[in-house]
């Protein structure tokens, strides 16, 4: 590669790593906009360190979704003086993966079946406790549901609920496919922290 053209990478570098620090400021003060914008030009590089840990697209998935709920908590104490945006958004990755890993090999361990026999344990109705249980839970569903922003709600029950692909949602909302996409996102991120410690 030319000097020009390593000038030129670098540059491209340190303009998108300024653009990331303007984002993750922005989230530190409540942006969702900033949030979604930083999640659609990096997440493919988190999830491609997440995926290569994990080797499953589904887990892979997931620690993209808890890392960016991570920035969101955290970009209030992000400093530039400790590394770059892109860095840190690796590193969260790469220990999330890890941290996953584990316990998926801890939860395989526990599951494996003591006994092959259908009848080995017995099985009971739902009790009152159970009904109540599932009353809860619905509730807290709704209630975190409500807290979205209307335009999150609205592509999350509609995806969830309706059967619609992304690109059928796009055509009934009249947004780009993108901008659905990013709304879903958002709002699964919300209630993944509004739902959390909820067995589902």
């Amino acid at each position: 590669m030319s000097a020009a053209g390593s000038v030129s990478l670098a540059g491209g570098r340190s303009a998108r790593e300024a653009a990331w620090h303007a984002y993750v400021r922005r989230c530190a003060e409540g942006d969702q906009s900033a949030l979604g914008t930083l999640y659609d030009e990096s997440s493919q590089h988190v999830y491609g360190v997440a995926l290569s840990v994990l080797r499953d697209t589904a887990d892979a998935e997931e620690v993209t979704l808890d890392v960016y709920s991570q920035v969101w908590r955290s970009a209030a104490v992000y400093s530039s003086q400790r590394g770059s945006v892109v860095g840190w958004l690796l590193t969260l990755a790469r220990s999330r993966a890890i941290d996953r890993l584990r316990s998926r090999a801890t939860r395989q361990k526990r599951e494996e079946p003591m006994d092959d026999s259908p009848h080995s344990f017995p099985t009971r109705d739902g009790t009152p406790e159970d009904s109540a249980s599932a009353s809860q839970t619905r509730q807290r569903i709704r209630q975190a549901l409500g807290s979205l922003p209307p335009d999150q709600r609205e592509a999350v029950e509609l995806a969830y609920f309706s059967g619609m692909s992304h690109s059928e949602l796009a055509g009934h909302l009249r947004q780009p496919l993108g901008t659905v996409k990013t709304r879903i996102r958002m709002g699964m991120m919300k209630l993944r922290e509004e739902l959390q410690g909820l067995s589902l």
